[in-house]
């Protein structure tokens, strides 16, 4: 059996052995341990598992120089941008013990007995509870907001369910690192110690999904790897929740008014959003719309020279590498695509590419040229007034679409609005995509393929997708949860229609 390796995207050499890959008959004691875990873990109080999440940021924070230098030899991206990471990474475990203190997330609601148009009506109390197990997928670029310590497992947690983490091959290192920062806080939180568990492996990560006893599964990474996961759930005997972030465009539009205004500051901003982390955010404008004529070849222009002077970016593995430079051959076949420029040259060792920018005209647009490219690229689509409404037809569902326009295109603004709200969860303007700040009124979603699910994976109702509704109908007081017992006054419930805050809390 082939160890999992630990290798560094900068040379491309394997540094160490990290662990054998997670047998079955071990994949299958990890998740009883989590099953038997869950009720015992639900049944905590609510501070217990807020306290619990701040334990793990902090223990997190504690660890921060070992985490950061780890990080950083099993993924390439700099230093600086992993502690920014870490401290999304602790500040939105913090967010949802906070979303777990407030408890307006149960959806807590009475309606007392009484009579009503259709004769008299029970004791009914609502509210959400934890599914159980959940199985979380680490992902590559975000090697700790979205792996092992990250927004899936805490707001999992924070909807109290166990969690069983699969660790992505691009840093099993760093996943075993933060697993065991995870045991840590459990073990000094005083929650049950199944509470989180880790497995390693292709297979592993299979025989994950395919247990009966795992209730949902969260996964951020490749289309072809949330459709091979859906296939296991539906041949199970009983399917469950997927919620994938799979593939996303994120097209920008630049109406000719902000070319003539804006063109430097758009294309820095712009050039900035494709390249950071080397073009390897979910969030990535993959393809820009500009006007033809004088205002839109200012911007192209000034774009290109931005991407000419762009240095080499590291990939965070081998499959990505070659992933980007068969995409680039792709299109470079295609005779209706230009390449308009190249970055600065890439080193031959390890993962390393050039920035790259390509354009199109809208009427040749095929299709063939919007998919997603994990890496610094993006593709230029030059439009005219008349060809960009079957341009944007042609366009896949994303996380986001962005709008660059002046004040006083207002009737322009609407127009491309409604055009792009039905393919995106989040419209932007005059801004730029990258960059999801963890809030209660974020949504880091969107229509398939960019997610399959009407739910976010970023933000306060992020724990939505791991808890079900339940009703106690005429219920004895003491099987109640504390959340809907009369006297309980603590969070938002809706009562007999009226939705009542807590007393501390001002309406």
């Amino acid at each position: 059996m082939t160890a999992v390796a630990s290798i560094n995207p900068i040379t491309g050499e394997t540094t160490a052995a990290v662990a054998e890959p997670t047998s079955p008959d071990e994949v299958a004691r990890i998740v009883a341990r989590a099953a038997a875990t869950a009720p015992l873990y639900a049944a905590l109080p609510r501070n217990a598992r807020s306290a619990f999440l701040r334990t793990m940021a902090d223990e997190l924070e504690a660890a921060r120089d070992d985490i950061v230098a780890l990080a950083h030899r099993e993924t390439g991206i700099p230093e600086v941008r992993l502690n920014g990471e870490l401290t999304r990474t602790c500040y939105q475990a913090r967010f949802f013990a906070d979303v777990v203190d407030e408890g307006g997330y149960l959806e807590a609601t009475i309606d007392n007995p009484g009579d009503t148009p259709m004769g008299p009506g029970p004791d009914l109390r609502r509210m959400l509870v934890p599914l159980g197990p959940v199985a979380v997928f680490g992902a590559s670029n975000f090697p700790l907001a979205f792996s092992v310590p990250g927004g899936d497992t805490v707001s999992a947690l924070a909807a109290g369910n166990p969690v069983v983490v699969k660790a992505h091959g691009s840093h099993p290192a760093l996943s075993l690192l933060c697993y065991d920062i995870l045991v840590t806080a459990v073990q000094k939180s005083g929650v049950p110690s199944g509470t989180v568990g880790i497995v390693f492996g292709t297979q592993a990560g299979v025989d994950l999904v395919a247990h009966p006893a795992i209730r949902a599964v969260g996964f951020t990474g490749s289309l072809n790897g949330g459709q091979a996961l859906m296939d296991i759930i539906t041949s199970r005997d009983e399917p469950i929740p997927f919620y994938g972030e799979l593939s996303s465009l994120n097209p920008l539009v630049v109406t000719d008014q902000a070319a003539a205004a804006r063109a430097d500051e758009i294309a820095e901003g712009l050039v900035a959003s494709v390249t950071v982390s080397a073009g390897q955010l979910c969030t990535k404008p993959g393809v820009i719309f500009v006007p033809r004529g004088g205002h839109g070849d200012a911007l192209v222009n000034r774009i290109r020279h931005l991407v000419q002077d762009s240095p080499a970016a590291v990939l965070l593995n081998g499959r990505i590498h070659a992933a980007y430079n068969e995409l680039h051959a792709d299109l470079g076949a295609l005779p209706q695509v230009t390449s308009l420029a190249q970055g600065l040259d890439a080193p031959e060792k390890g993962f390393f590419v050039s920035p790259r920018l390509l354009e199109v005209q809208a009427e040749d647009l095929t299709g063939a040229e919007l998919n997603e490219c994990f890496g610094p690229s993006a593709v230029v689509v030059r439009y005219a007034p008349e060809s960009i409404d079957r341009a944007l037809e042609l366009l896949p569902s994303s996380l986001t679409a962005t709008i660059h326009a002046e004040d006083d295109e207002a009737e322009l603004v609407e127009e491309l609005s409604g055009r792009l709200l039905p393919l995106v969860g989040r419209l932007i303007f005059n801004q730029y995509p990258t960059g999801v700040l963890v809030s209660w009124a974020q949504h880091h979603g969107g229509p398939w393929p960019a997610t399959n699910a009407l739910h976010t994976s970023v933000g306060a109702t992020a724990v939505r997708r791991f808890l079900r509704p339940l009703v106690w109908q005429n219920a004895p007081r003491h099987v109640l949860p504390e959340e809907l017992r009369d006297e309980a006054g603590d969070i938002p419930r809706r009562v007999d229609g009226q939705l009542r805050q807590p007393a501390s809390v001002s309406v």
